[in-house]
């Protein structure tokens, strides 16, 4: 009796670790958007915006906590649908922001559909995954379904065009596909496939500003005011920060509007030239901690679904703070992928609160139904 009651105890205590890690990074990320935001007055409502858009997302996450993983797993094919619907309805009625057409606009917000493609994706593949247990690998054949539902959301979001998110899609299907064990062969094949095919979409996929971001990562001062000023002036601030930062609004780089996108695709080097090196340290502790908690959520889940769910989630967040950083310091090409939690962009935000949700739900709920 005393052993069924500990047990039952034990139940009630929610894991709430990732909210906690969660609500430390979006504080920093919205002191920070209000540090690279000042004194501009077109950008001064930024950081507020950021409040009552986390406000919006927490609300999302709540609802899904409370919704049990394994009823959201009905719904996986349902949900992808939409998504899919609504890219195509970006291609066709979104607004056109420099060349990009991404976001449809609801009135009251901008949604961005494929920064919830994402999910949705890894969400389907959990499911298909989840369905077919039986399967000891896969094989060309057998992976046909699961690759097609890869290729579509990342074929309409590069028409976007969105090369960051589709990339993002991209590694995290393969990322599943490898857990559940692809054939060898296939693999194999796979590889040599991608040697010959990058050069073929090198030069006849790709839009001639993109590659011009491959020419100029390898080389920036090939064309230091041209393609190559966005990641110099990046590498700049984040150098000039030093070991402790040049400290809460004195970024020069932002402040001197030096540093273009610094709300969104640069926000970590505004952090950085603030704060210095042990401050991006503190930041990407953080970071770390994050990613460990969702893997942590991974591998304790009781079930195939809510384990690759959680996989692919954190596949998400891992590629996209690994761009975006890399992106700042010059390690990577700029292809436009926003830091969670840290990135001016309602969508986005909203779209990590949600899988934060779903993550708080695995982790708290595999021991019911």
């Amino acid at each position: 009796m005393p052993k069924m009651m500990n047990e039952e105890v034990r139940g009630r205590q929610y894991n709430l670790a990732i909210i906690w890690i969660m609500l430390a990074l979006t504080a920093l990320g919205i002191v920070n958007l209000y540090s690279a935001t000042f004194g501009i007055q077109s950008e001064a409502h930024y950081w507020k915006m950021q409040v009552l858009r986390f406000g919006m997302g927490a609300a999302v996450a709540a609802a899904i906590f409370f919704v049990h993983y394994r009823v959201l797993e009905r719904f996986a094919y349902a949900a992808y649908a939409i998504n899919i619907l609504l890219l195509i309805a970006v291609l066709l009625l979104g607004r056109n922001i420099s060349g990009a057409k991404r976001w449809i606009d609801l009135g009251f917000i901008s949604l961005q559909p494929s920064e919830f493609m994402k999910i949705t994706t890894a969400w389907a593949l959990a499911k298909y995954f989840h369905d077919d247990q039986q399967r000891a690998s896969y094989s060309i054949r057998t992976l046909f379904i699961p690759t097609i539902l890869v290729l579509i959301p990342t074929l309409l979001v590069m028409a976007q065009p969105d090369l960051g998110t589709a990339l993002i899609i991209l590694a995290t299907a393969l990322v599943l596909f490898l857990l559940v064990k692809v054939n060898s062969k296939l693999l194999a094949a796979a590889v040599l496939m991608a040697i010959v095919l990058i050069p073929v979409a090198y030069k006849f996929v790709l839009k001639e500003y993109q590659r011009q971001r491959i020419v100029t990562f390898l080389n920036p001062y090939a064309d230091p005011k041209g393609h190559g000023y966005n990641s110099i002036q990046s590498m700049i601030a984040v150098g000039s920060g030093g070991v402790t930062g040049k400290g809460f609004k004195e970024g020069t780089q932002s402040q001197l509007h030096f540093l273009p996108e610094h709300h969104t695709d640069f926000i970590f080097s505004v952090y950085s030239e603030e704060h210095g090196f042990l401050g991006s340290i503190v930041l990407l502790g953080l970071f770390v901690a994050f990613l460990s908690q969702c893997l942590k959520i991974a591998y304790s889940s009781n079930d195939k679904f809510g384990m690759l769910f959680s996989v692919g989630i954190s596949a998400i967040f891992f590629f996209h703070i690994l761009i975006n950083i890399g992106m700042a310091v010059g390690l990577m090409p700029v292809v436009g992928v926003p830091l969670p939690f840290m990135s001016y962009g309602g969508s986005f935000l909203m779209a990590c609160m949600f899988a934060v949700g779903i993550l708080t739900n695995i982790a708290n709920k595999k021991s019911m139904f």
